[in-house]
């Protein structure tokens, strides 16, 4: 027998227990190899697909969120309620702000100054009065008009602006321009961005300009959206819900013949995909959007493709150079067809404008 002192006993211990341990952690990690390979997940079948395609569509979604936040940082705010001036004046913003919000109580089919709209309110496309960032608001209207405008190819004022508006969105007749109700809305939408720089659009204002898909926007994907997001409130057939006592609507019409007509701007594609993006379903935000990029798109491909008004267009556009890219109507000067103009894809469309402008300022370039 070799004796041991009681130093050499206590070394050796140690070195059998560390043995122990090491070799536990080996047979751990081979049992779990084995069970690895014996149970390892099959992604070729059809449902762990599926949960991968759902795992990148989260990550799109949010990195569409993250770029919604960063779009949303330093954006224009109304002013406050508390700075409306006292008197006449006051009174013209305050009654603007009327007009605006509940339009069709004035100039709806059963309203109490005229009949001249088809019962939408002004805010049914320009959200709460005017008022909400990325909501088509007015926050830049007081900054850059009046100016020339490629539509109609005249110097236009905030008068004339209005009046598109009855004319196009609430497809009907504009408001005398001598009137108490023209110069209302005119001092509130002026009011709205008194505190404005002159010339300068500020960020939040007007709609969301959303990037370009690489396809065509896609109506058949946009019913699919339509019925699942966007059907609850304006109806199976864009019919909309009218309020409790049918003076105005809840829930706007999105086409048929008391919606906007095809000269407004939202018929155009990306001022529609912008605004839902942006804005809905209801309770939508561009800090928080509800849809993707993709099925904002594909929505206002669904929408804008429905029935709705005709408008008389031979004055729009007298340069047809200045005309947007996705204006649905030819003629152009470049060489895609109206197809393409209504549905894109639009980037190859944007490219040739960008060298169409360079070419002619540089014609020898």
């Amino acid at each position: 027998l070799i004796m041991l002192t009681p130093k050499e006993t206590t070394k050796l211990v140690k070195t059998v227990n560390s043995l122990m341990i090491l070799l536990v952690g080996v047979l751990l990690v081979l049992v779990g190899l084995v069970f690895y390979i014996a149970f390892k997940p099959d992604f070729s079948s059809s449902d762990d697909l599926e949960l991968l395609a759902a795992d990148e569509a989260d990550a799109d979604a949010k990195e569409t969120v993250i770029r919604a936040m960063d779009d949303a940082t330093d954006l224009w705010s109304a002013p406050s309620w508390s700075t409306i001036p006292n008197g006449e004046q006051g009174e013209l913003i305050k009654y603007g702000k009327e007009l605006i919000a509940h339009t069709a109580e004035f100039f709806g089919p059963n309203g109490s100054v005229k009949h001249l709209s088809n019962g939408l309110n002004c805010q049914n496309c320009h959200l709460e009065a005017g008022t909400k960032p990325w909501g088509n608001n007015y926050g830049s209207v007081a900054a850059t008009y009046p100016k020339l405008r490629g539509r109609s190819g005249q110097v236009e004022g905030i008068y004339k602006r209005i009046s598109d508006c009855f004319e196009r969105s609430l497809n009907g007749v504009a408001p005398d321009s001598n009137s108490r109700e023209m110069k209302a809305m005119a001092s509130y939408i002026l009011w709205l961005g008194k505190d404005q720089p002159k010339g300068k659009k500020v960020k939040g204002s007007g709609i969301y300009n959303l990037a370009f898909l690489d396809r065509p926007a896609d109506p058949i994907n946009g019913k699919e959206v339509y019925d699942a997001k966007c059907k609850v409130c304006h109806q199976e057939n864009g019919e909309g819900v009218p309020n409790e006592t049918n003076t105005a609507y809840t829930y706007p019409p999105l086409w048929g013949s008391l919606s906007y007509n095809k000269g407004a701007g939202l018929y155009r594609m990306s001022r529609f995909a912008g605004y839902v993006k942006a804005n809905m379903p209801l309770g939508a935000t561009y800090a928080s959007p509800q849809l993707t990029d993709e099925e904002a798109w594909d929505v206002a491909a669904y929408v804008n493709t429905q029935d709705r008004p005709e408008k008389d267009l031979s004055g729009d556009w007298p340069d047809i150079s200045k005309k947007r890219i996705d204006h649905p109507f030819g003629p152009y000067v470049d060489p895609f067809s109206e197809e393409q103009h209504k549905f894109g894809p639009f980037k190859v469309i944007d490219e040739f404008y960008k060298e169409y402008k360079k070419q002619k300022k540089n014609p020898k370039a």
